[in-house]
């Protein structure tokens, strides 16, 4: 069975401004999705599902979705605010969805096979799909703890010079599977030339350049979506009442681990990593993009 990859694209791109999954960034006119597909497509996926708003479902189906329909099966699922687990409701003023669990989430009635999930935004690299494809291929059937794995990358290679980033902090032990991963926000190289991060407690910490980072790349078996489920509810049962409160995929893989229900192999790449969170950042992806066409890792117009 092919996997499939979903890719997360109901965010605005509210640092960005405006819908920067729809912005050209390649020598024709191509979105970094453009070159997320051709490399799922080539890695051996087999459908790719984009989760969305459905305030712009058009706009986003007539835009981006159907560059790929005649390539690869293309389907849609809609991140709702109000699509929660039986018993939760939405809390008074809330106006943005629970974050990227629940993106994912959303998914649910449309995976019934392992699964890749990545940022639409976000240039991974040919060798990170190659990589994430092959773990899912040779996945085994769940006996004991579920198997998943992360796509990782030095923290230093995901710096933006243009503003903070929020990255999961990664922690392995020596056979190389995923101990921890902790949600970082507003990470940036300070003054003194340190980077430093801030911790959910609200600590301000420094992490080594060196340091692997999720850039919420990620391969799960179908049984993700069973753990899933209750590690939603458990968030929406301890912080569901707050305005703000956000479900991180990193920490409810960081969850499972802890409880020994699932294992996650970091896969290391050898890909570069570039992703648009400012506009200032668009010159550098294209040039990115332009540099990997010149050296032949793709073609000058993607088929």
């Amino acid at each position: 069975m092919q996997p499939t990859l979903l890719v997360l694209a109901a965010g605005m791109g509210s640092r960005y401004g405006g819908l920067k999954q729809m912005d050209p960034m390649g020598p024709n006119g191509e979105t970094v999705l453009d070159y997320s597909v051709f490399d799922a497509i080539r890695a051996g996926f087999g459908r790719v599902v984009f989760i969305i708003r459905e305030d712009f479902a058009d706009a986003f189906r007539d835009g981006v979705g159907s560059r790929f329909a005649n390539r690869i099966q293309v389907d849609y699922a809609f991140q709702r605010l109000d699509d929660l687990p039986a018993g939760f409701s939405v809390p008074v003023g809330r106006v943005k969805p629970w974050g990227t669990a629940h993106a994912v989430r959303a998914a649910r009635e449309l995976i019934d096979e392992p699964f890749a999930v990545i940022n639409a935004d976000d240039f991974y690299g040919a060798d990170a799909y190659q990589r994430a494809a092959d773990f899912l291929k040779n996945i085994t059937p769940d006996d004991g703890p579920s198997h998943y794995a992360m796509v990782g990358y030095p923290l230093v290679n995901t710096l933006s010079d243009h503003g903070d980033v929020n990255r999961g902090i990664c922690s392995r032990d020596a056979s190389g599977l995923l101990t921890s991963v902790e949600e970082y926000v507003k990470i940036e190289r300070e003054a003194d030339g340190i980077v430093r991060g801030n911790a959910l407690d609200g600590s301000r910490n420094p992490i080594a350049d060196e340091t692997p980072v999720s850039m919420n790349f990620w391969a799960f078996s179908s049984g993700f979506m069973h753990d899933l489920e209750i590690e939603f509810t458990r968030f929406l049962t301890e912080h569901g009442t707050a305005e703000k409160s956000e479900c991180y995929i990193p920490t409810v893989v960081d969850s499972l681990i802890r409880a020994g229900r699932a294992d996650c192999k970091v896969l290391d790449t050898s890909s570069l990593w570039f992703g648009v969170t400012y506009p200032d950042d668009k010159p550098h992806v294209v040039t990115s993009i332009a540099a990997l066409i010149a050296a032949g890792d793709y073609p000058q117009q993607l088929a």
